[in-house]
């Protein structure tokens, strides 16, 4: 049965059935068969092997959105090793962090590198190899790898997973379909349609910033003829209606907003294909996968059109995070995992979400702790106090502000803030507006609680001269 199949069983499953149907292609470069992916899925696990990583190893990779990544991700799960998708757009430093409480044992990466994390990876003397598929390796088992040790770092998130985290590649390989990767390994507005019409693409999924991007783009320079979709996929980030409405209205196609999240190894919950069921704006759908409730304070399931707090159970949620006991009680409690999200499910069965208890802030998807930031913020030695919140965003969701108040007699202004943050974080971290200030709001307790915060500069963006976000 198919739902017993690891995910090696399920490539070789599908290779035994469609060998000669079109697995991956990379656009203008090369097409690769389903035979042909699992012979070199195959050959690359040989070399992982012959590496020294053992069962049970957790092996970080750091790629474009390109085949090689795609193979190594599959090899390194055949080798029954964890695979640990990693930002390359983390610092040196946040490399250095992750690795260390991952303990990683090799960093693979494209044959460009990764220098921060090649940096992190000398200075904990972890092996580093690249990993690079020609045109002409496409086409010859021999070789299909290089793969060059050198003191690099590995960098992996401190989570563990019942399974893979690409639940949108693995679903459409599972399924016997094709998928298309750019050739630059990264979403270009340029050429997203040509790509789609060139393959014969049904459908594809993004977040809602690339949906902004793609009807941006579709209303100041149309293509000539779009590809007749059977559906667009939203993910990631709460997708506005009216977004959703023009989408709809420009590409003739139903968009399915969906709801997942890293910890339940992907899907959550999703509306259905027209054919299965109406799809309701401002819902992310129906549970899908796993068991799902809403839960109050204490643990007791509500009814419907009652919030609460949205929590998950079943073989696909994971396990635990790493080396965080604290964390791992926060999050399972009664019985379920419990996601930080607030919302309710309506009559018919649709979530509804409403908010976060979890500070997290959502900018495109990539999910950011303003901990993190306010700890970046405070360490700079002209900072007394620094608060790092979310404010919402047209382009992508959530932006990241903060506030600081610096210390006395310092002349600390918004440009060396910024130049601070950039230097010891990842870009999409970096608060885009700075609000220097003599005091931050407090509750009546003296507690400096973020959304009070929030509230209380949000309403000075609109006289303040603030860059425009996402810009």
């Amino acid at each position: 049965m198919m739902e017993s199949l690891t995910l090696t069983g399920l490539l070789k499953q599908v290779a035994g059935e469609f060998p000669s149907r079109r697995a991956l292609s990379v656009s203008g470069k090369f097409d690769l068969t389903y035979a042909r992916l699992h012979q070199l899925v195959e050959g690359a696990a040989s070399l992982i092997l012959a590496g020294g990583v053992k069962a049970g190893d957790v092996v970080a990779l750091t790629f474009p959105n390109t085949v090689e990544f795609v193979i190594m991700f599959l090899a390194v799960i055949r080798v029954r090793a964890t695979a640990a998708p990693l930002n390359s757009a983390y610092t040196a430093d946040e490399f250095e962090f992750y690795l260390s409480d991952s303990e990683s044992k090799l960093l693979l990466t494209s044959p460009e590198g990764n220098e921060a994390a090649q940096a992190a990876a000398s200075k904990l003397k972890i092996t580093h190899a690249t990993a690079s598929l020609t045109e002409a390796e496409a086409e010859n088992i021999k070789s299909v790898y290089k793969l060059t040790e050198s003191d690099s770092t590995v960098i992996v998130l401190p989570l563990f997973h019942v399974h893979g985290l690409l639940a949108g590649l693995l679903s459409s390989l599972g399924a016997g379909a094709a998928v298309t990767l750019p050739a630059a390994g990264r979403f270009s507005a340029s050429t997203f349609w040509s790509d789609m019409l060139k393959y014969d693409a049904t459908w594809y999924t993004a977040v809602p910033t690339i949906h902004q991007i793609i009807l941006d783009r579709h209303l100041s320079k149309p293509e000539p003829v779009y590809p007749k979709l059977r559906f667009i996929r939203s993910c990631s980030a709460s997708l506005a209606p009216a977004i959703m409405a023009r989408l709809e209205e420009a590409f003739g196609a139903p968009v399915l907003e969906a709801y997942a999240m890293t910890e339940a190894t992907h899907l959550m919950a999703s509306n259905p294909l027209p054919e299965n069921g109406p799809h309701k704006p401002g819902s992310v759908g129906r549970p899908v996968g796993q068991e799902m409730a809403i839960l109050d304070e204490n643990g007791v399931q509500q009814e419907a059109n009652v919030s609460g707090e949205v929590c998950i159970r079943g073989p696909n949620v994971t396990k635990g995070y790493k080396n965080n006991p604290e964390a791992n009680k926060s999050a399972f409690q009664f019985g379920w995992f419990h996601t930080g999200d607030l919302g309710f499910f309506d009559p018919d069965g649709y979530l509804h979400l409403v908010g976060r208890i979890k500070e997290l802030i959502n900018r495109g998807g990539e999910k950011i702790s303003p901990i993190e930031v306010d700890a970046v913020l405070l360490s700079h030695p002209d900072i007394a106090q620094a608060v790092a919140f979310g404010v919402p965003d047209d382009k992508y969701g959530e932006e990241i502000n903060c506030a600081i108040i610096p210390r006395e007699g310092s002349d600390i202004d918004e440009a060396e803030v910024t130049r601070f943050c950039k230097k010891n974080l990842a870009a999409f971290k970096v608060p885009k507006k700075v609000f220097i200030t003599d005091s931050l709001p407090k509750t009546a307790t003296g507690k400096i609680q973020r959304r009070i915060v929030a509230e209380h500069f949000l309403a000075q963006i609109s006289t303040a001269k603030v860059p425009k976000f996402g810009a």
